[in-house]
């Protein structure tokens, strides 16, 4: 026969759980993942949607595979357009780039104007010196 104090330590040790955060709550999805449908995917829902006739059958068929109704209206209007998935992101309008364009062109097009009147000034300078010293040598020679 075990004694008491054995009986109490052998049932502590098979009372022990298992340490909480080694085991995952199922519940609960570390993160969130977005699901990509392919288009045939796409196709073979909507036609089993279409084959639906009876009330709650479409219902039924959206929580078979964890869908909204939603996506079988987007589908359909993409099924229409090709099944052709759009970008993601801010549209840019044409007009806003060339504006863009057009300001940074325009920038542009001032400084080398600037550059242009001031290379001119100096080739003015430079001729009127060329001027005055051809001018200069011409007297010293007659003289």
């Amino acid at each position: 026969m075990k004694e008491k104090s054995t009986m109490m330590r052998e049932s502590n040790t098979a009372m022990k759980r298992p340490d909480i955060a080694a085991v995952p709550d199922p519940e609960v999805a570390g993160k969130a993942v977005r699901r990509k449908f392919t288009a045939e995917y796409k196709r073979r829902i909507l036609k089993e949607a279409d084959v639906c006739s009876k009330p709650g059958q479409i219902g039924a068929l959206l929580r078979r595979e964890g869908l909204y109704s939603s996506n079988l209206t987007l589908w359909r209007r993409q099924i229409d357009e090709g099944l052709v998935p759009k970008k993601r992101g801010p549209v840019a309008k044409p007009h806003e780039m060339n504006a863009r364009r057009i300001a940074q062109l325009e920038k542009e097009n001032a400084r080398l104007v600037h550059k242009l009147k001031n290379a001119q000034l100096i080739i003015e300078v430079q001729k009127k010196v060329a001027a005055l010293l051809h001018g200069e040598e011409e007297e010293e020679r007659n003289s």
